[in-house]
């Protein structure tokens, strides 16, 4: 498979979603999976599993934004409209092939490090739950 194909103004979180914000260090699209760099004072970018510096998930961008502009990221929601056709049941993890980019568990090869952003609930909604494993799948 390859990483999902995300319509960014599709991307909206439900009324439960625990959503934060900060400070976006390169330009970011609605849906990307996020992590704070901490060489660059902790600003927001997109994340790639095919690293340890970058995999640390911390939220998906709810908007995007620019270098130096504020971005608002969902933590942990119920069912986040990813704006992606998903597969129920199927686990979606953060994309080693692209920064910012979501892809089923099955993507995942040798020396990408896992990061589970949740489980799809029905065709259009995931659960949102990131689990940062910080190892490298073997």
């Amino acid at each position: 498979m390859a990483d999902l194909v995300i319509t960014a103004a599709n991307v909206l979180a439900s009324s439960s979603a625990s959503v934060a914000s900060g400070i976006a260090g390169a330009t970011i699209t609605a849906g990307q999976p996020l992590y704070k760099d901490s060489a660059d004072a902790y600003a927001l970018k997109p994340a790639q599993a095919d690293a340890a510096t970058t995999d640390e998930v911390v939220g998906v961008a709810l908007h995007g934004a620019a270098d130096g502009q504020p971005i608002q990221y969902v933590v942990s929601d119920s069912a986040l409209n990813l704006g992606a056709t998903l597969v129920a049941g199927q686990v979606y993890v953060l994309s080693a092939a692209s920064a910012g980019g979501v892809a089923p568990i099955s993507d995942l090869t040798s020396g990408n490090y896992v990061s589970v952003l949740g489980v799809a609930t029905t065709t259009s909604t995931l659960k949102l739950h990131v689990i940062n494993s910080g190892v490298a799948k073997p």
